[in-house]
């Protein structure tokens, strides 16, 4: 097996994103995760662009022991300076200096030419290897630019001592083809290329960093230059999870990487509370979607046997099972499913069929159903064996007007009715059902809690009531929150009422 490194770069390039600046303690905190995580080197920061960046890496420095440390800079002595200056404590440290090499670059951006840029490259090598062993050169915007004179940049600054070479897609321009090629070229025309790592950094503009990196890493590179969730500027730079799972997957490849997988769930998911940037549902390998599954004709498949729609494990990447989400467009077999996994095992069709109903009833009303959805559909069903139920409820509320609830319940047969006022519909509610069960009995204790959060979600209610010394637990669950509250206070009573 071949051996590919992993750089990410979320704290250097992927902290660019608007919005999404970490503070140094929040960075430790990343670093130590991607340290567990197993990646070869750190992008910790660009020192002289502020003195926030120079602390990171300072810190991040004295925090990190195993992965290498590299700090970014210009083809600038200056620059090269700070970064040296904010490497000092690090085992393992590593400076990243390059400068543009495409038209675009030297004439537009440098006011350039050619020959000035390869001497300016070859000249910041050779002074970043006054500092430290390992430097890496980026060709910026190596994706626009002729193959034959990146070649001679490369092979220039290999010459100056650069370790690693990063040839960057900065623009996400290059098709996969394109860049494969690219690679291709450095590896068969530039003669001391058996002196350095290649690497690969591209950025996902046109949705191709994933698929350019891999066809980088099959032609020779083995660096990869990455971000948790593929976070960075603009549309973003290559996903770690996606390349690494990729390779996981395709075997035949025969190249490896030193990250543990299983913490890739548990990473993402850091990484995106820490910078307020969540992750799309949809997203490969780490979106809330990857590995559920909601068509019935999918589910019957992955209950047959994963494989049939997972290519991949999903405890391979730290998430316990796949996901059978409820929908209108389940089926039988996945209500059953997700019945036995919650403890419902004794069902008969008859009653499956009944819940069946119910079930697809609420599925209209929701877009998707959850576990404690499907416990109260189970309640519904057995509500039938109460002394007491809720037969109708209609309320007043809203500002400026008087909050008042109507009830009428069913007890062992007959119906009572009774109408009172209180603070908010919910307390009306429950005065009003206390006024027709003439009992001693308080509220201990009212949760409501929602469960994905959404505007049309099912509302669950815990309740405790205390009767006579002791306390009664009431449970019910509706997309309406205060007959979910009468239902579950109901649902506590009935185990003290004969």
């Amino acid at each position: 097996m071949d051996r590919l490194y992993i750089f990410d770069t979320t704290l250097r390039d992927g902290e660019q994103v608007p919005g999404c600046q970490l503070n140094t303690l929040e960075k430790i905190e990343v670093a130590k995760a991607l340290e567990t995580l197993g990646v070869d080197v750190i992008e910790a920061g660009f020192p002289v662009s502020s003195p926030g960046d120079f602390d990171s890496v300072v810190e991040l420095s004295k925090a990190i022991t195993w992965p290498a440390i590299c700090a970014l800079t210009r083809a600038v002595e200056k620059d090269i300076d700070v970064a040296a200056d904010a490497l000092k404590h690090a085992k393992r440290g590593r400076i990243h200096t390059g400068i543009g090499t495409s038209v675009y670059h030297i004439v537009h951006k440098l006011n350039s030419n050619p020959d000035e840029i390869l001497l300016r490259a070859a000249a910041a090598v050779k002074y970043a290897k006054k500092y430290v062993e390992d430097v890496e050169f980026y060709a910026e915007d190596a994706g626009r630019t002729d193959n034959e004179y990146l070649a001679r940049v490369v092979e220039a600054v290999i010459a100056a001592g650069a370790t690693v070479v990063n040839i960057p897609d900065t623009t996400g321009y290059c098709l996969p083809s394109e860049y494969g090629e690219k690679i291709k070229f450095l590896m068969e025309n530039v003669s001391n290329i058996h002196k350095a790592v290649i690497a690969t950094h591209c950025h996902n503009d046109l949705g191709m960093a994933t698929a350019n990196s891999l066809a980088g890493v099959i032609n020779g590179a083995r660096q990869v230059e990455v971000t948790i969730n593929g976070i960075g500027e603009r549309a973003g730079n290559t996903a770690l999870e996606e390349v690494v799972m990729a390779l996981k997957s395709h075997k035949e490849l025969e190249i490896e990487t030193n990250i543990n997988t299983k913490r890739i769930w548990e990473t993402s998911k850091l990484v995106s509370t820490l910078m307020s940037m969540p992750v799309q549902p949809n997203k490969a390998i780490v979106g809330r979607n990857a590995f559920a599954h909601s068509s019935g004709i999918h589910q019957d498949g992955v209950l047959k046997n994963r494989e049939n729609y997972e290519i991949i494990d999903p405890k391979d990447v730290g998430i316990d099972e796949s996901s059978i989400v409820l929908t209108a467009r389940s089926g039988r077999a996945a209500l059953k499913y997700r019945l036995a996994s919650l403890g419902v095992n004794d069902m008969s069709q008859e009653k499956l069929d009944e819940v069946y109903q119910q079930f697809l009833r609420l599925a209209d009303r929701k877009k998707s159903l959850s576990d404690s959805d499907i416990l109260a559909l189970v309640g519904e069903r057995d509500s039938a064996q109460k002394k007491i139920k809720l037969d109708y409820l209609q309320v007043l509320c809203g500002k400026r007007v008087r909050q008042v609830a109507t009830i009428r319940i069913d007890i062992a047969g007959e119906k009572f009715e009774s109408t009172s006022s209180g603070n908010g519909p919910v307390d009306a509610s429950i005065k009003a059902v206390k006024q027709i069960i003439h009992r001693q009995m308080s509220i201990q204790e009212f949760l409501i809690q929602a469960i994905t959060k959404g505007s049309d979600d099912v509302g669950k209610v815990h309740i405790q009531v205390e009767y006579n010394g002791k306390i009664y637990y009431g449970f019910s669950a509706n997309t309406d929150i205060v007959t979910a509250s009468v239902e579950a206070f109901i649902d506590a009573v009935n185990k003290f009422v004969n």
